[in-house]
């Protein structure tokens, strides 16, 4: 008889949602399962900017230490927030269908201030990636630092005098939050996998690997993996202001990707097209393109400016 996995999620409603995915997933191949609830030091500092706390796997260390220690035997994760080096014992065992990749903008009040590029509004988000795409197109914006679970950040919205936050489409969309005030950022390129759920589980849990593959959606875990090697490659991680989307269409892969100042004030882009059947390394030749137009001395700026 199979033995019941235990599923590692963080606590807050899109965190379960997302648990509760996969465990329907594995119902469906017959697999049982139970969710155990792990804390992240993401949900318990909810003041601290994200780049100021070395962000980089602050939301999933500790559902992997649970992991290492035998006390789960999945983890699932917004595969946005997983560092591009998994810690050693841990390994990708699926990634399921990405949905909705895009940023959301939800406004207070008259939205015309998006007409004026010139004009002066406050917008509310903790992403640095955010801030600085929407400071290239809005100079004159100030930003406010926005933590916490969807729930929190919607409620702090409207707790506050600002003109608007930025969300994940994906985020709000799953857990039916997406309000009616809501614009679709179509010009703000993603977080590298943003949209896609990703789950792991020890190396040697061949029983685990085996029971996640059925779901494994092959074309997300390609896209997501060229986002994720332009990261690595540039070496990048939440701090930095990196950003990528690779997608599929007619047997080609489309990408883009941008690295960008804090500040909005400098962008380095880069976009192509590729047959599929040689797109495998396309996040790393795009990455030694951004570098090779100014990309090294840009990131040099960034981190001096994040420190």
């Amino acid at each position: 008889m199979k033995h019941t996995i235990r599923i590692g999620t963080r606590e807050s409603q899109l965190a379960v949602w997302q648990a509760t995915a996969v465990q329907q997933l594995l119902a469906a191949h017959n697999y049982a399962s139970e969710l155990v609830f792990i804390k992240s030091e993401g949900d318990i500092d909810l003041q601290t900017p994200l780049y100021a706390i070395g962000v980089q796997g602050i939301f999933t260390r500790s559902l992997d230490i649970a992991l290492l220690h035998n006390k789960i035997d999945i983890a699932v994760h917004s595969m946005k927030d997983v560092p591009v080096q998994l810690p050693a014992g841990i390994v990708q065992a699926a990634v399921l269908e990405r949905a909705s990749y895009k940023d959301l903008l939800v406004y207070k009040g008259d939205p015309s201030f998006l007409n004026n590029f010139e004009g002066e509004a406050v917008i509310a988000t903790s992403s640095i990636r955010r801030q600085a795409q929407w400071l290239h197109r809005f100079p004159r914006h100030r930003i406010e630092n926005l933590r916490g679970n969807v729930n929190t950040r919607l409620q702090k919205l409207q707790d506050n005098p600002w003109n608007g936050a930025i969300f994940a489409a994906a985020g709000l969309e799953r857990i039916q939050l997406r309000p009616a005030n809501a614009i679709e950022l179509d010009w703000m390129l993603p977080a590298p996998a943003q949209g896609a759920i990703m789950v792991v589980c020890r190396e040697a849990d061949t029983t685990c690997l085996s029971a996640c593959q059925p779901f494994n959606h092959a074309a997300t875990a390609l896209c997501v993996k060229i986002e994720r090697d332009f990261l690595q490659t540039l070496l990048g991680g939440c701090s930095t202001p990196i950003s990528a989307l690779a997608s599929i269409e007619n047997n080609n892969l489309h990408f883009k990707g941008n690295i960008v100042l804090p500040d909005g004030t400098e962008i380095i882009d880069t976009h192509c097209t590729v047959p599929l059947q040689d797109a495998a390394n396309t996040g790393v030749t795009a990455a030694h393109t951004i570098l090779e137009k100014g990309g090294r001395q840009l990131t040099a700026r960034v981190q001096h400016v994040t420190k």
